[in-house]
């Protein structure tokens, strides 16, 4: 399963954040971004329990304030 999540960061540090999130394993990109979020990270895992834990391990990034998961749908609604 593919998501993408938008985070909010503390001032300043929406690049180390970014930087960090790329070292969780399941993170494939992660970028500092304008907007009302200050990060978003395209992330893979093989399913929503792993999601799970993937989000735990980017809310333990400093700097980290919240985060909104937006699931990638797999295939086209009719």
């Amino acid at each position: 399963m593919q998501a993408y999540i938008l985070i909010s960061t503390e001032p300043g540090k929406p690049w180390e954040v970014a930087e960090s999130a790329l070292q969780i394993n399941g993170v494939k990109t992660a970028h500092a971004v304008t907007g009302p979020f200050d990060v978003v990270a395209f992330v893979e895992s093989s399913n929503i329990d792993d999601l799970g834990k993937l989000l735990e391990k980017i809310h333990s990034l400093e700097g980290v304030l919240k985060t909104q998961t937006a699931i990638a749908m797999s295939t086209r609604l009719v």
